[in-house]
């Protein structure tokens, strides 16, 4: 018999036995509890960001893997510098991102990320924070990025 996939999007840290996970397992006859367990384990590092997850189970043997997906950079950035949203016009400045942040943001999308050096990637995340109207070190997020790709700023 082929695997049950179940998907669902929850916030990190925080699945429980209701919707979306909990209805969809019961039929199955699983360790309900198990599998919640073991999804709270793997997202509790996303604390606050909703997250996709993606439950597979053999009915057959009851065995089950679990998934997590990456939250979007524009999550792990807002978490990082501490609001709830990005800038709601062209003329606002949401906030302020360390480099060290923006590095921390780059290591968390790792995987996800395009780019074969952390420098690639810490510029990526900063042409998101260009976008949400968040300034780096407080400078525009375009100037760090021309002063990593001038060797200026060591990533």
């Amino acid at each position: 018999m082929a695997d049950v996939i179940i998907n669902g999007l929850i916030e990190g840290g925080k699945a429980t036995s209701g919707p979306p996970f909990g209805p969809a397992l019961g039929p199955l006859g699983v360790n309900i509890a198990g599998i919640i367990n073991e999804i709270n384990e793997k997202t509790k590092a996303f604390e606050g960001i909703k997250i996709p997850v993606k439950v597979s189970v053999n009915p057959s043997t009851k065995k089950f893997t679990v998934e997590v997906g990456s939250p979007p950079t524009s999550a792990l950035i807002l978490k990082e510098i501490g609001i709830p949203n990005g800038a709601k016009s062209k003329d606002e400045i949401a906030g302020n991102i360390t480099i060290e942040q923006v590095k921390k943001v780059a290591q968390a999308k790792e995987g996800k990320l395009y780019g074969n050096s952390t420098a690639d990637r810490v510029k990526q995340v900063l042409g998101t924070c260009k976008s949400m109207n968040i300034t780096c070190e407080g400078k525009p997020a375009t100037e760090i990025i021309d002063a990593i790709g001038k060797g200026e700023i060591k990533v």
